[in-house]
């Protein structure tokens, strides 16, 4: 993610020791820590539950298949168009 080397966090700390002062850096650092402490456990059980779902074993598709059955059966794709609608009228029809 991002990389901070020894130069870096040298920086950081002595510009943290300037703005909160020597009395208010430890409780600082220290929330900070657990502060970053529960991020970390979060992110791995949001991490665990994440590989838990995908390793599942897949549901048994019987039943879905038994009712995609009763639905296909149940609907007919080759419908009949009914015998009491009238045809368009002809261009013929239209213009006498």
């Amino acid at each position: 993610m991002f990389e901070a080397g020894f130069s870096e966090l040298l920086l950081v700390g002595i510009v943290a020791l300037l703005v909160l002062g020597p009395e208010r850096l430890p409780v600082a650092a220290r929330t900070l820590g657990r502060s970053l402490g529960q991020a970390r456990r979060a992110m791995n059980g949001l991490r665990a539950q994440l590989e838990r779902e995908i390793d599942m074993p897949d549901l048994d598709s019987a039943p879905l298949q038994r009712l995609e059955q009763e639905i296909r059966q149940g609907i007919s794709l080759e419908a009949e168009p009914a015998s009491d609608t009238v045809p368009p009228p002809t261009a013929r029809e239209i213009s006498s």
